[in-house]
């Protein structure tokens, strides 16, 4: 990783981070990845729906949302192209022990780095990716959160250190394929676009949330719901998605050669302009 271009805490200048942060302590937080391209962060206000759902859900006492937007946009009107990622903890822990006791204080956490390099091909003629072995727990009252507690990935990811796969397919410990280590996943099958429900495990994507959304505004059948290896096996088109990379097509999947079909390349045409305008 790169060093940051900028790091703020609590809106100021910092380098370092209370000890005592329960973020830290026990993953008692949530992220946002934010791409910020043409000196304007991309999908902002979807990111920060996420991050007040978040909030709401786990009890974190958090409202500043309108100003914490503001200190994004400002961060990203600096450069034309960068990456910022946002922690925001439950902050400093007031006691011991994992039971937070309600005077806690949020956290905020902006680090800036600069736009990684690309490789354009990875997008116009798709990824190698490969099944893991590692399963997702599950648990209904975390799924969908983009929450601190990333142990599982990082498992999942030290699976495998050949630079030529670019992503690992994960299923939950009930066998239902959730999606990849850092993206969500979709499946097209006889003209169908599919995605898993996320109901009992994974991150409910911004990007899976605007392919969801251009994929209906475009007049595609469009649905989420429990897929298992069997349909994973029989799609035809596998995509994958998230915040930065925008929409990767799955090239092959364990070595197998998998097309890159029409419905990816239409998805690919129109979240075109959006990704390049960091569109809303």
């Amino acid at each position: 990783m790169s060093t940051p271009l900028t790091v703020r805490i609590d809106g100021a200048p910092a380098a370092s981070v209370d000890v005592l942060d329960r973020g830290l302590h026990y993953g008692d937080g949530l992220f946002e990845t934010i791409a910020c391209r043409a000196a304007r962060p991309r999908f902002l206000d979807l990111h920060l729906e996420r991050l007040a759902e978040g909030c709401a859900r786990l009890g974190i006492a958090y409202q500043d949302f309108d100003p914490l937007g503001a200190q994004i946009r400002a961060l990203a009107a600096a450069h034309e192209a960068s990456l910022i990622k946002l922690l925001l903890t439950r902050g400093s822990a007031t006691g011991r022990g994992y039971g937070p006791e309600g005077g806690e204080r949020a956290r905020v956490v902006l680090l800036q780095y600069p736009w990684p390099q690309e490789d354009p091909a990875l997008s116009e003629h798709g990824v190698a990716v490969r099944t893991a072995h590692g399963r997702l727990g599950e648990n209904p009252r975390l799924a969908g959160l983009k929450h601190l507690n990333r142990l599982e990935q990082v498992l999942i990811r030290a699976e495998w250190r050949d630079p030529a796969i670019h992503e690992a397919l994960v299923f939950s410990s009930s066998g239902w394929l959730i999606s990849g280590t850092m993206s969500n996943v979709f499946l097209v099958t006889s003209g169908r676009l599919m995605t898993p429900a996320l109901t009992q495990a994974g991150v409910r994507g911004v990007m899976r949330k605007v392919v969801l959304r251009e994929a209906q505004a475009a007049g595609l059948s469009v649905g989420e719901g429990a897929l298992d290896a069997a349909a994973l096996a029989a799609a035809e088109e596998i995509f994958l998605t998230n915040a930065r990379i925008g929409l990767w097509p799955v090239r092959s999947l364990d070595g197998a050669p998998r097309s890159v079909g029409a419905v990816t390349r239409q998805l690919q045409r129109v979240l075109r302009p959006l990704l390049e305008n960091s569109g809303a």
